[in-house]
């Protein structure tokens, strides 16, 4: 695609004080894929055709899960609401993607409570004995995209997301200090 160079979205105007808002995910989608496979056919000793209470179907039905589109609703809330930066968490997880588009002085705070978790997260967890933190850096955890905006178009961006079917929310918000990520309350402590 071509974007005009006024318009790309770098993330150097995030700053302390912007919401953090997430887009659920369906799935895996693109990350972590080595890490679920060895659990399941290694550690759990399935096959892809065996089925999973848990999962709702089989495991080859959960792994292949399509990767949902964002494309549509980030270009609204990009061009009506505003946004200082997205991070489509891909590999890396939570915490690479989302630090990736932090400018110096900034860095992210997000609180695992405020989003649904699916439920292929914690059956590979506890079928491979995967620490919290390690989860995070892994897989998207039910986070697909984030947007920061400011904390003035909060209501507007969740609005607009929901005219696009999206169950966004507001997961957590840009901090001062050096780029990365926290996760608030994993493992008994912020990460």
């Amino acid at each position: 695609g071509v974007v005009e160079r006024a318009s790309v979205i770098t993330g150097s105007d995030v700053m302390a004080g912007d919401v953090v808002i997430g887009l659920p995910s369906v799935g895996l989608h693109t990350n972590g894929y080595s890490l679920a496979r060895k659990i399941a056919f290694e550690a759990a000793g399935l096959s892809a055709g065996d089925a999973v209470e848990e999962l709702g179907g089989s495991v080859g039905d959960e792994l292949l899960k399509p990767h949902r589109s964002y494309v549509k609703a980030c270009l609204d809330l990009a061009r009506n609401v505003g946004v200082s930066a997205f991070a489509h968490i891909t590999g890396g997880g939570l915490l690479e993607n989302s630090a990736r588009i932090l400018p110096d002085g900034t860095r992210i705070r997000l609180d695992p409570s405020l989003w649904d978790r699916l439920p292929v997260f914690d059956w590979l967890q506890r079928e491979g004995g995967v620490a919290d933190f390690e989860m995070y850096r892994v897989f998207n955890m039910g986070i697909g995209m984030l947007a920061i905006v400011r904390p003035d178009a909060r209501a507007a961006a969740l609005e607009l997301l929901a005219t696009h079917g999206d169950s966004a929310r507001v997961i957590g918000e840009v901090i001062p200090g050096a780029p990365g990520v926290d996760i608030v309350n994993i493992g008994g402590s912020d990460r």
